[in-house]
């Protein structure tokens, strides 16, 4: 337990100075960054791509749950319906060069996972410690829940198990969150369970947590299962949480006093992320085609909906922001991804990701890429043996995406 404490206890900054020297800058002694301004009208390439590995003698139909950037951009994690994590580094390759090492003619993936964790049961949620740096190994974490397993802290260097969080219930047993996220300030474990919300301190592995009740005793608040919960990126101090009873409420970190709770997503909450500068939010639900987009300074209306192919299965769909915060993408049951200017609601494009169901986007944290995952259960017949069952390369899989941008098209404009 001492070894847990010790090496938990050195993610946290020591100040608030540590702090902001951990958020990127825009300048660096590289020169100034100027963030790519991605171009949604021209089609992206599919850079790279991963289906053979996912394929499992036990579980042919070995689909994906979602896929995560890490938060410095330099690999990204994908989890999956056979308890394993799969990170995969980022080929340290020049994007403006336009590699591609994906031959659709072959089918075989472009290269294989660089670390596997195993879990040993069903994985709910996981989250990248949020100052995680490769140059760093102490940084280099990632926490997870999996069904009736303490909350995990995982090396993504190693794979080894750095501590665990451990929450217990009434009969002294542990109890497995629903959802997990880091707070901005990498301080503390936020854990959503049913009718409550657990607080954890990074640096104090164990059983040691703040208890919350979603529920007041007048039987108000929110209900059920907290099944997705996330910061406000504008250092406001906010954070929402959505629930599988169809609302999602927001909190003040500070003293976790309910300051809103929403209604209007037509199923269980299962995913909700803040606007860039915070201002808005905007959730998705389980058998449910829209994503609601509400402003939290005036929440008694939903400002617009954004459609995506839903309405008919339970899995979590994961959308994401792009860095500008101009444009949200989407995946959904039709295996095309959906990109939805934010300014105005509308549609803007799309484009076939694969010949599934796409549960998983996410933006690249600083360059014009993405990735995507794919996949959803298939029930076998009976009679008929799970050899039997086939995929095409495009089903169960995994994708990098390369998109045009301001920064490409200007330096391809200056070669010719």
């Amino acid at each position: 337990m001492g070894e847990e404490e010790g090496q938990a206890q050195q993610l946290q900054p020591s100040s608030d100075a540590e702090v902001m020297q951990a958020i990127p800058q825009e300048s660096s002694e590289h020169g100034d960054y100027s963030w790519p301004a991605i171009r949604f009208d021209v089609p992206p390439a599919r850079t790279y791509h991963f289906c053979q590995q996912f394929r499992a003698f036990r579980n042919p139909n070995n689909f994906l749950f979602g896929v995560k950037w890490s938060p410095d951009g330099s690999c990204f994690l994908t989890s999956a319906d056979d308890r394993a994590f799969r990170l995969f580094l980022l080929p340290d390759v020049s994007y403006y060069g336009n590699v591609c090492a994906f031959d659709a003619e072959t089918g075989g993936d472009s290269y294989a996972a660089n670390l596997v964790v195993n879990e040993g049961e069903s994985i709910y949620d996981y989250c990248w410690y949020p100052y995680m740096s490769a140059s760093d190994p102490v940084t280099s974490v990632f926490a997870s829940t999996t069904r009736d397993h303490p909350i995990h802290l995982w090396d993504s260097t190693s794979g080894e198990l750095r501590c665990t969080y451990r929450a217990y219930d009434g009969m002294d047993e542990i109890t497995a969150a629903y959802s997990i996220c880091f707070n901005p300030a990498g301080t503390k474990l936020f854990a959503g369970y049913n009718k409550s919300l657990r607080v954890f301190d990074i640096h104090r592995p164990g059983r040691d947590f703040e208890h919350h009740s979603t529920v007041q005793k007048n039987k108000e608040g929110q209900s059920g299962i907290i099944s997705a919960i996330a910061f406000s990126p504008s250092h406001t101090k906010m954070l929402a949480t959505g629930s599988y009873n169809q609302t999602t409420a927001i909190y003040g970190e500070d003293n976790m006093e309910p300051l809103y709770i929403l209604h209007g997503q037509e199923g269980g909450v299962t995913h909700v992320q803040f606007s860039r500068d915070g201002n808005y939010l905007y959730t998705g639900g389980r058998k449910d085609p829209y994503i609601l987009c509400w402003d939290v300074r005036k929440t008694v209306d939903i400002v617009y909906k954004l459609y995506r192919s839903s309405e008919n299965t339970n899995q979590r769909i994961l959308f994401d922001i792009e860095p500008f915060g101009q444009n949200l993408g989407t995946g959904g049951q039709d295996g095309l991804v959906h990109i939805y200017n934010l300014q105005t609601g509308q549609w803007v494009s799309s484009f076939q990701a694969a010949l599934d169901t796409v549960n998983g986007f996410s933006f690249h944290p600083y360059l014009p890429m993405a990735a995507s995952s794919s996949g959803h259960r298939r029930f076998v017949n009976p009679e008929d043996s799970p050899k039997n069952l086939s995929l095409s390369g495009f089903e169960n899989c995994a994708s990098i995406w390369s998109f045009s941008s301001t920064q490409t098209m200007d330096s391809m404009d200056c070669r010719t």
